[in-house]
């Protein structure tokens, strides 16, 4: 006769006693990244994005290289344009790293936001900023200096919080710039006065000072630009805007002092018009 234990009941197929572990089942979720991985372009390893098409047996290239090419670069046959509808819906749940995540950027995005965010990324490279050349050399911030040390070295560089900005011939015919570097407090300038001609087609004269740094940190100054001559003064006050931005879009935006060639002839001496540039902090 067997005996049981009392208050004791026999587990039954669905039962463990507590102190008895499930075994650990292995994790079949696909990562975002791994998912991202499928959408690598096999030429130049950015990322298929919606809309998305395939060659006749299904490879996909980005659109960006899809226009430079005539044949798929995997099978070599032609590139077609049918939709993979499937790979699209895919996409759309998927988050991809931003292009600038070998600068710094840890941000991931789905499709619909990546071009958006992109093109405000603060990790995306710098262009040249020096003005009336076509420099096409894009990099860090922190390479900026170098690059205007080596490749455009004949822009003079001044130190000092009041300086003046000494544009040569500013007769000459056409549009034409004219820039040079001021340093103070631990920063670098670009001062620059360009000649152009406005909407009604009449010569003017734009001058700003852009910060080579970040947005946030142009906050903490502010520039002063100062004509004189024949009895008068045309002051401007602003906070300069990063090389960031870029000269044409701050004239666009009007950001800058404007005038025409009548007062830039009263200011001037023989030519050459001087603008005292004086830089503070905040």
């Amino acid at each position: 006769m067997s005996r049981r234990t009392a208050g004791a009941l026999p587990a039954g197929p669905s039962e463990r006693p507590p102190s008895q572990s499930e075994p650990a089942l292995p994790d079949t979720t696909a990562s975002s990244c791994e998912l991202a991985s499928l959408f690598l372009c096999p030429v130049c390893f950015d990322y298929v994005l919606p809309p998305i098409l395939q060659c006749g047996r299904g490879h996909l290239v980005c659109g960006n290289c899809r226009q430079q090419l005539t044949s798929c670069p995997i099978c070599q046959g032609p590139l077609g344009s049918v939709r993979n509808l499937a790979m699209e819906k895919l996409a759309n749940s998927v988050l991809f790293p931003c292009q600038y995540a070998p600068a710094g950027c840890g941000i991931t995005l789905p499709p619909v936001e990546k071009a958006d965010h992109e093109g405000l990324c603060e990790f995306r490279p710098y262009s040249c900023p020096c003005p009336g050349v076509s420099c096409q050399w894009q990099g860090s911030l922190e390479a900026v200096m170098p690059h205007l040390l080596q490749q455009h070295a004949y822009l003079k560089a001044i130190q000092g919080e009041k300086t003046v900005f000494l544009a040569m011939d500013i007769n000459v015919s056409g549009a034409f710039d004219w820039a040079m570097m001021q340093s103070c407090f631990g920063f670098h300038f670009m001062v620059v006065l360009q000649k152009q001609e406005n909407d009604n087609g009449e010569q003017q004269f734009c001058a700003i000072v852009q910060l080579i740094g970040t947005p946030q940190q142009a906050e903490n100054f502010t520039y002063r630009l100062e004509l004189n001559g024949h009895k008068r003064r045309l002051t401007w006050e602003a906070t300069p805007p990063s090389i960031r931005e870029g000269i044409v879009t701050t004239i666009m935006k009007s950001n800058c002092l404007v005038f025409d060639t009548s007062l830039a002839q009263l200011c001037a001496g023989n030519g050459n018009l001087g603008i005292i540039v004086t830089i503070a902090k905040r």
